[in-house]
């Protein structure tokens, strides 16, 4: 599952990354993002590729299809297993392919016999490269300025492998630069999508992870000390 995770790098360091040779519209702040505790019903920086070139904007980090609209709140996470085929997500599949830029994402290991101790994990790639999470969701088209009622996106998420199973047994489906940039393009089928989603994203011995304080509990909280080691974890 991804509830919480960081976005601090400037934009163009993520945009040049994926190395898509399309316009970039609406330009780029220089500025870091400098978001370390990005939680969810917030507005994201999320790149999608528009028909005219790649736009990077704040979209709400949370969707539901219209007609489910104030039934419960929006989902944050889409399972990758189910996300293609299933009613809540098919239209987004097919025309809201996007990506989150990030630099890592926090889990909360739970106690065995306590679930309410926790102890919150980072989890960033092993050679400290920015990352990107495959999304759906809706979002403005065409350079509105304004975003539409019902838009935001969901963060895929795909199984834990290996030893990230102590930590949780779900993570952000991350995909490497290349297959990121396939994910958006629009020429991509949805079949071809979900062949490149179950089949694709980057392995758990990628990724590595540490414990970190407390802190990040509080959606308050914000700053690079969020994302420091910590030498005594109580899991």
């Amino acid at each position: 599952m991804c509830g919480r995770f960081a976005q601090y790098r400037i934009p163009w360091e993520y945009v040049e990354k994926i190395g898509i040779q399309l316009p970039l519209l609406g330009g780029l702040s220089p500025e870091p993002i400098g978001r370390y505790n990005v939680p969810p019903r917030s507005r994201v920086q999320l790149l999608h590729q528009d028909d005219d070139g790649l736009r990077l904007e704040p979209v709400p980090w949370g969707y539901a299809p219209f007609w489910a609209q104030g039934k419960r709140p929006p989902a944050i996470n889409a399972r990758v297993e189910t996300a293609a085929t299933s009613r809540f997500f098919r239209d987004v599949w097919a025309a809201g392919r996007a990506i989150v830029p990030a630099d890592g994402w926090y889990e909360w290991k739970r106690h065995p016999d306590d679930p309410k101790v926790k102890q919150p994990y980072y989890i960033h790639l092993r050679d400290s490269e920015p990352m990107f999470f495959a999304a759906i969701g809706q979002f403005q088209r065409g350079g509105a300025l304004e975003p539409a009622e019902g838009d935001g996106f969901v963060i895929i998420t795909s199984p834990s492998d290996a030893g990230m199973l102590d930590v949780h047994d779900r993570r952000p489906l991350v995909l490497s630069a290349e297959c990121a940039a396939h994910w958006l393009d629009p020429e991509l089928s949805p079949g071809e999508a979900e062949h490149l989603a179950l089949e694709h994203g980057l392995p758990v011995d990628a990724f590595d992870w540490y414990p970190v304080g407390r802190a990040v509990g509080n959606v308050r909280n914000e700053g690079a000390h969020l994302i420091a080691r910590i030498s005594d974890p109580i899991l």
